[in-house]
């Protein structure tokens, strides 16, 4: 699995068997869209609707999880990698479907993020990438 497919798979994370999120349904926004969002390349965006449903849901593992990856697009990497902590930390370890189509816990699905986070592998690729150039 390429390093953009892993990525996508961990953009949505939704709680399997989860309520809808009754607060950001009342403001109009929900964190499930906000992966939409964030794989059209607008993190910025993508972090206000996450932003406001931590606020509302501090112990949602599933937003935690797509609040890490909408900041490590943004190049937040400290506020990503606090996020996937706390997304660890929570006490209720929860069944996340992600966008490829698989289930997992939320405690797996936050260690996997740290890794991809501490190997660089949210951060874009450099635009030269596999274009040509000249040598000396």
């Amino acid at each position: 699995m390429s390093v953009i497919a892993l990525a996508a798979a961990l953009l949505t994370v939704i709680p399997a068997a989860a309520a809808p999120h009754a607060p950001l349904a009342m403001m109009g926004e929900s964190p499930e869209l906000a992966a939409g969002t964030l794989a059209a390349g607008r993190a910025d965006e993508a972090l206000a609707t996450l932003e406001k449903a931590s606020a509302a849901m501090p112990h949602d593992a599933g937003v935690l999880i797509n609040l890490g990856i909408a900041y490590a697009h943004a190049g937040q990497e400290a506020k990503a990698r606090a996020a996937f902590e706390q997304a660890l930390a929570c006490h209720e370890v929860v069944e996340l479907d992600t966008a490829g189509g698989g289930t997992t816990d939320s405690r797996r699905l936050a260690r996997k993020a740290i890794r991809m986070l501490e190997r660089g592998e949210f951060r874009p690729a450099p635009a030269r990438a596999g274009q040509l150039t000249y040598r000396d």
